[in-house]
């Protein structure tokens, strides 16, 4: 058996057998016969529609794609994707992906989620994912509210947020998932928006393309229960002023042209916005999302507010790390040709008892 190759960085999916040459799904290949069962007007549709109109661009078979899911109203969506999926256990997504990511080198696995569902119950889980680097693509409906318990506040709602578990507002800090999945060094970690679908999928195809976790929070309207949470960096007219559109390479900006502000790093290590004209062009800090310290793109992400007056959007970091099925893999193709068919009984029992052993009775 042939040692896994830990150092050469790959595509997300280069083990997946691919399409033959000429042969071509569309969007309608990767839409199930299952009717989409949510609020008129969730985001959600647009999410699931911007998904499938992206598979077909990787070129993989359907058969060679799995979506995971946990509780919640994002959880339905493996039912609406002709792939395979599974409908799975609340905030364990992450667990049962890692087991079929390790197990299934051959596959594409997606795991979809929801604030609740990812941040609270599936806490730990979802970190643990991110730390150990697994080909996973994690897509995390924030809507800031628990849509399918009709209306609770959740672990992203904001301060202050008066909800039917919450009568006098919620007194919780929220998290920042993106902070979050930095915090704990995840290699790709973006956000997007449901009703940007030319963004959203640029994103995406982004995230499958990278091989380790995919995080991507995607910001979705409930409008049931938390309707227009963001209205400020989705409507156009405020989206100008409000919106920070990472692009690597580039200067950190937020603001129309002719009214811009720019992200200037101060001699503390302090950053802040201030009018590009007042700014001192060797203080102004360029995204890097190739950078291996993810300090620069978490202070980044925590210049947000309640008041969404600064919303960075984009790619906050895409690193290359070797990720853990690929080394649970290796582990085993180690193991295996250490035995080879020709190996006798006291190797077999070299491996599996090592050199920490106890005789009871």
């Amino acid at each position: 058996m042939t040692a896994v190759d830990l150092e050469t960085p790959r595509l997300g999916y280069a083990d997946v057998p691919r399409l033959a040459d000429g042969e071509k799904l569309t969007r309608k290949d990767f839409t199930s016969d299952m009717e989409a069962r949510w609020c008129p007007g969730c985001g959600d549709y647009a999410i699931l529609s911007t998904v499938q109109g992206m598979l077909p661009d990787l070129g993989l078979k359907r058969e060679n794609v799995v979506f995971v899911s946990g509780i919640g109203c994002s959880s339905r969506f493996p039912y609406y994707v002709e792939t395979y999926g599974m409908h799975s256990i609340h905030g364990r997504a992450p667990a049962i992906a890692t087991g079929i990511a390790t197990t299934r080198s051959d596959l594409s696995v997606w795991v979809v989620t929801g604030d609740g569902d990812a941040l609270s119950i599936g806490g730990n889980h979802l970190i643990h994912a991110l730390r150990r680097n697994v080909n996973l693509k994690i897509l995390l409906f924030n809507n800031r509210i628990y849509g399918l318990t009709k209306g609770q506040y959740s672990p992203t709602s904001e301060q202050g947020k008066i909800t039917k578990s919450s009568p006098m507002g919620s007194v919780d800090h929220p998290f920042n998932p993106v902070s979050l999945a930095l915090g704990a060094d995840a290699t790709f970690v973006a956000r997007s928006t449901d009703t940007d679908r030319a963004h959203l999928s640029s994103i995406l195809k982004a995230a499958a393309d990278h091989r380790g976790t995919a995080f991507v929070e995607i910001y979705q309207n409930c409008l049931i229960f938390n309707d227009g949470a963001f209205v400020a960096v989705k409507d156009r007219e405020q989206q100008q002023e409000r919106a920070v559109w990472l692009t690597d390479g580039q200067p950190v900006a937020v603001g129309p042209e002719g009214n811009r502000r720019v992200l200037v790093r101060d001699a503390a290590g302090h950053v802040a916005y201030v009018p590009e004209a007042e700014a001192d062009p060797t203080r102004v800090v360029v995204h890097d999302e190739h950078a291996e310290d993810p300090g620069q793109a978490f202070a980044i992400s925590r210049l947000d507010d309640a008041e969404m007056s600064t919303v960075p959007l984009g790619i906050f970091r895409n690193v290359s790390r070797p990720t853990y099925d690929d080394g649970v893999r290796a582990q085993i193709a180690t193991a295996t040709g250490r035995l080879g068919h020709e190996a006798g009984s006291d190797d077999l029992r070299k491996v599996l008892l090592g050199n920490d052993t106890w005789t009871v009775g």
